[in-house]
């Protein structure tokens, strides 16, 4: 099962990951017919297949294009009809997306990638709850996947179920220690409660941490900060952060909200 098209969706600005390369086409050397003039034939010409050339629609981000591609795959491909899926969610259009999905799991019932997709669409739809048991059955089916606890633990930390959600996280991590590093997404809309924008900037500014990305860490708890869900008190009094101490960005974050560290004290006004 290509693995390629899996979709996520991070916190801070709620990202629907797509994996958009296109699948690389390798050309094997081929012996060639060589007539007894001993002039060699012009090699055969490759046709890639349509699943081919909507790959490479998709990685120009011609959307329409590779949708029109995909349906020229057999109609039996299950990794045509989730590549059409993300086609359709990358121009929000969500209804015909979980068409694709839904049709990928007629085919297939236990794709765990037609699920993790199905759980970006509830997301997007702020239907945190169904979000959630999809991307547990995405999960179940395919537990190695990072990408898929990821999803779930967002999924978790926008319905304010902050311990599980953070242990979905971590067992993220476990997996892959860059999962939050991984920058081909789109965005799609953000939970519209402040509350729950800054609870999910918070705890992925742990897993950044975890993930050894403290810049990005800071970045997400100013946004934590700015949105009223943490203190510089309860950023002080987490352990998680305690690596972030000796960073001047971190010194500066909290200087701007009146907190210093003892190896950065105030500066005294300057003598007029």
């Amino acid at each position: 099962m290509n693995r390629n098209y899996l979709h996520e969706l991070t916190v801070a600005s709620m990202t629907l990951a797509v994996l958009a390369a296109p699948s690389a086409v390798i050309l094997g050397q081929a012996t060639a017919f060589i007539p007894e003039s001993s002039q060699a034939a012009p090699p055969a010409q490759f046709q890639p297949s349509p699943e081919q050339v909507g790959d490479s629609f998709m990685a120009h981000q011609r959307y329409q294009a590779a949708i029109e591609q995909y349906r020229k795959a057999p109609p039996t491909s299950i990794d045509a009809l989730n590549k059409m899926g993300v086609a359709f969610q990358l121009m929000f259009n969500y209804t015909d997306a979980a068409r694709c999905y839904q049709a990928a799991l007629k085919l297939d019932p236990k794709n765990a990638v037609a699920f993790n997709n199905m759980g970006s669409i509830y997301m997007a739809q702020k239907d945190y709850s169904k979000a959630e048991r999809t991307y547990h059955k995405a999960v179940k089916l395919d537990p190695h996947s990072a990408l898929f606890r990821k999803n779930l633990g967002t999924a978790l930390l926008a319905e304010r179920k902050y311990k599980k959600g953070w242990q979905a996280y971590q067992e993220a991590l476990g997996l892959d220690p860059q999962i939050f590093d991984h920058s081909n997404s789109i965005r799609v809309q953000n939970p519209s409660s402040v509350q729950d924008r800054g609870a999910m900037n918070f705890y992925l500014a742990k897993g950044c941490v975890k993930a050894g990305m403290p810049g990005k860490a800071i970045y997400y708890l100013r946004l934590a900060l700015n949105e009223g869900f943490t203190t510089p008190k309860k950023i002080m009094a987490d352990a998680e952060f305690a690596t972030l101490y000796d960073v001047p960005e971190f010194q500066q974050m909290l200087a701007a909200q009146g907190v210093y560290l003892p190896n950065n004290p105030p500066h005294p006004p300057e003598r007029q």
